[in-house]
């Protein structure tokens, strides 16, 4: 069971980061899903962590990464918009083993999700 953390209400412009524990030796993504809207990809890497791929709206606020001593996955979240206010969940790829490079962006190929940390930006 995943669980993700570091959720928070902040003013545009701030920083949170987010944690999820525990990672393991496949893919592990971030996405988000504001009320009304779909789930939407925010960042993933591959296992190796060397493969990333990151939401246009995201990309260069946010940074993925992972700790394998700690065994645990963050998103760093700056310069943070209202636009950002979600629910943010982390997954994680199948438990077999998958390439090293190897990452999906389809919420449908992702087997475990954490419960979901909130995230409210005020303008």
């Amino acid at each position: 069971q995943l669980q993700a953390s570091g959720g928070g209400s902040v003013q545009a412009g701030g920083s949170l980061t987010l944690s999820c524990a525990p990672s393991g030796r496949t893919y592990m993504g971030w996405f988000r899903q504001a009320p009304g809207k779909e789930r939407e990809l925010v960042a993933v890497f591959s296992w190796s962590g060397t493969k990333t791929d990151y939401a246009a709206s995201v990309k260069g606020r946010f940074t993925i990464s992972r700790d394998n001593a700690q065994n645990t996955v963050y998103l760093q979240m700056n310069s943070l918009k209202p636009e950002d206010t979600a629910l943010y969940y982390c997954a994680a790829g199948p438990s077999y083993s998958v390439g090293p490079l190897y990452y999906d962006t389809d919420p449908d190929k992702y087997d475990h999700w954490g419960q979901g940390t909130q995230v409210t930006v005020s303008s």
